[in-house]
């Protein structure tokens, strides 16, 4: 069963075309990767996908109805969550609120009752607080429960921006890149997490990643992209077979394999 379809999207920016007939459906219940070198339109595409970016062509179906163009906000609401690149936190505020932040969309609350703070408003409270101990615990943050995400370290903070996401309660969760910056320990320890996402809390996973080594190990399928046209999309192991691939990122004369091994610790995210 398909829980996102992608139909001959298509985006340019001032003439330069981003995307061209991108195609392609994830899976319920599958990691579904993207790879591509820099600037082959990763990004560009989970924009079109969760209403950032409203495509030229083509058209986006969750759950088999349309979303193409849609708000970010309907998007969260329609069970689509988002991570980025660099990190999008609020620096000054605890992981807790980051958290809670997450369950906003849930909250029956509103300006005018919130402000009288009756029994209704605080059951609501206690039951939303409840569900970001959940993500705590669930993804190990206890100890940072009440530290202000600034104080935080870097692999953290990216827990944390993880944690929000899946407060939301999704059902499809884009990661982009969310092993950027990190080192092997922590890159491990997501791959781990992601999977978990998947087969513990029931999330469809859209992933694009650099960590060839990462999305060859946890990934069901992968779609490759390269100046935004779809290379090759398949099994792991044969979009790793696959000589476009490699010529794409490595020129001819390589093989794909040089693409999987380890790569080095540390480094900022390279967009």
């Amino acid at each position: 069963m398909s829980l996102l379809n992608v139909e001959n999207l298509g985006i340019s920016f001032g003439g330069i075309r981003a995307l061209k007939d991108v195609a392609f459906e994830v899976h319920l219940g599958e990691i579904f990767s993207i790879l591509g070198p820099n600037g082959a339109g990763k990004t560009t595409l989970f924009n079109c996908v969760n209403g950032i970016y409203k495509p030229d062509a083509g058209r986006v179906l969750f759950e088999g109805k349309p979303i193409t163009g849609i708000r970010p906000d309907k998007a969260a609401r329609l069970g689509i969550a988002r991570t980025f690149q660099n990190i999008e936190l609020f620096g000054h505020m605890t992981t807790m609120d980051n958290l809670l932040l997450g369950r906003h969309l849930h909250m029956k609350t509103n300006v005018f009752t919130a402000a009288f703070f009756g029994p209704g408003v605080r059951r609501e409270e206690i039951a939303q607080r409840e569900e970001a101990e959940r993500i705590i615990d669930f993804l190990d943050l206890q100890a940072y429960r009440d530290m202000p995400v600034a104080a935080l370290p870097y692999g953290v903070r990216k827990m944390v921006e993880l944690g929000r996401a899946l407060a939301t309660k999704p059902r499809l969760l884009l990661l982009d890149e969310p092993c950027a910056g990190m080192n092997h320990e922590e890159r491990s320890d997501m791959a781990i997490w992601i999977q978990d996402i998947r087969e513990d809390l029931g999330v469809t996973c859209l992933l694009v990643e650099h960590d060839m080594n990462l999305v060859m190990r946890i990934s069901d399928r992968v779609l490759v992209l390269d100046h935004g046209e779809v290379l090759a999309c398949g099994k792991p192991e044969a979009v790793a077979a696959n000589e476009d691939v490699a010529r794409a990122y490595l020129g001819a004369g390589h093989g794909f394999d040089e693409l999987t091994q380890p790569p080095h610790d540390a480094g900022a995210a390279d967009g």
